[in-house]
């Protein structure tokens, strides 16, 4: 096998194979136990084997696994893209399924570039992002990040994308209050709207934070200002709700926060609960209408993939959002993020650790080799990744982001479940840090 986003040297290195789970704790073949500290990637929700999705998979493989999209429909993949438009922002009202958040970004970069072609307006081709964002690994959503590391070998496989600064509260090279950095960004932001808004078709944004770019949380009210630049000069918001939706944020989305409202937004990850690989672009009526016509009109919108709609999957985010709304989840989220705030706190004394970043259930705790001068270890060094192995050893699993450690459990985790979680992390961070410089 040859793994994602894995160097397989370090695979070889430190292997691990999962055989089994339960709850918020994963098993490999050797019987060892270990704490899903990031939800398998940040999209289980109601811990592994949960028995209501389980049995709700049973019941529709007795009906049907799988018929097609093109052309047709099934029971399950119109009862939830019922409950997708009952659950989003209001102007959202059309579901356009896929299996990941990659695709469904995708997907938002074609409806999006081929809306303006439908209305005559064709010199709106280019798309704007964010420094530093990360929308997925198709050539389009890369054509869309800005994540160096990530997409620089393939520079000249994508299509340019205008960029434009991100607000990086903790990061700024020269301001150090908020209101001044947001103030900023929105002025450089809308120069480049000035600028450039007749050719633009639209502007893609990570819902609150940046996840893989380093969970990176906007200043409040920049979320909003984007959007309200985006309707001025006519361009289309594309929110990526992909790590942020369901609940993960203390709202059903991160949205909602600032109450922005999105003209095309992207979801994975939780839609399953965890369980199977289905996403969804949704988008307004008038997108929808701008593609609406006689076929002889060519302005059918000529994209799918084979398991778009796939009823199991679909089937399985039913149940999940009826346990969210059973057992009143949202609520739960936000008192879970009162108590990791004060479970992190006082990591925030650690001499190397330099912020601790979070937005709801979402956390990134980033490591310096000095906490005054903000220095970094040497990135050869790999602090972030050895202190993941080091967690490992210690009964917990996550991936660090460069040497952001992310922390992102399951929303049905416990306080007690919580508090060993971030136990072994600070055991783990406090053992490697002291490694690494000597002590």
């Amino acid at each position: 096998m040859w793994l994602p986003f894995t160097q397989m040297k370090d695979y070889d290195e430190n292997p691990l194979v999962i055989e089994s789970g339960e709850g918020v704790y994963l098993r490999d073949i050797y019987g060892r136990e270990y704490l899903d500290g990031y939800s398998s990637l940040w999209l289980n929700v109601h811990g592994h084997r949960n028995e209501e999705i389980n049995q709700a998979i049973k019941d529709q493989l007795d009906k049907i696994s799988h018929s097609t999209l093109l052309g047709a429909t099934n029971v399950p993949s119109i009862l939830l893209a019922e409950k997708l438009v009952s659950l989003s922002p209001e102007r959202l009202k059309r579901v356009f399924y896929s299996d990941s958040g990659a695709t469904s970004v995708e997907i938002a970069i074609k409806m999006a570039y081929q809306y303006w072609q439908n209305k005559g307006r064709p010199e709106k081709q280019k798309f704007i992002t964010l420094q530093n964002a990360y929308h997925g690994d198709t050539v389009g959503a890369i054509s869309v990040g800005k994540v160096d590391i990530f997409h620089r070998v393939y520079k000249t496989l994508m299509f340019d994308s205008l960029v434009a600064p991100f607000p990086d509260v903790v990061h700024h090279p020269d301001l150090t209050d908020e209101g001044e950095i947001r103030e900023r960004a929105l002025l450089d932001l809308e120069a480049i709207f000035q600028k450039h808004h007749h050719e633009i078709a639209g502007m893609t944004v990570e819902s609150l934070i940046q996840g893989a770019g380093g969970m990176n949380i906007m200043p409040a009210g920049y979320f909003k200002g984007v959007e309200q630049l985006c309707r001025k000069y006519e361009i289309l918001l594309i929110v990526d709700e992909v790590a942020t939706g369901f609940g993960r944020t203390g709202k059903m989305f991160a949205v909602e926060h600032e109450h922005v409202q999105p003209d095309i937004m992207t979801v994975a990850k939780g839609i399953t609960g965890g369980y199977l690989p289905i996403a969804a672009t949704l988008t307004t009526e008038e997108i929808y209408e701008a593609f609406y016509d006689d076929y002889t009109s060519l302005k059918t919108f000529f994209h799918g993939h084979s398991y778009t709609g796939n009823q199991l999957g679909c089937a399985a985010a039913l149940a999940n959002l009826e346990i969210y709304e059973r057992d009143g989840l949202i609520g739960k989220v936000q008192d879970k993020t009162e108590i990791i705030h004060s479970l992190l706190a006082p990591l925030n004394e650690h001499p190397h650790v330099s912020s601790i970043r979070q937005l709801g259930m979402i956390c990134g705790i980033e490591l310096v080799q000095d906490k005054i001068s903000k220095t970094p270890f040497p990135w050869a060094d790999r602090i972030g990744y050895w202190t993941t192995i080091k967690m490992r050893e210690l009964g917990m699993l996550t991936r660090p982001i460069g040497d952001t450690i992310v922390f992102m459990p399951p929303l049905a985790t416990t306080e007690a479940e919580l508090a060993k979680m971030i136990q072994i992390m600070t055991e783990a961070i406090d053992i490697t840090t002291k490694e690494a410089v000597g002590v």
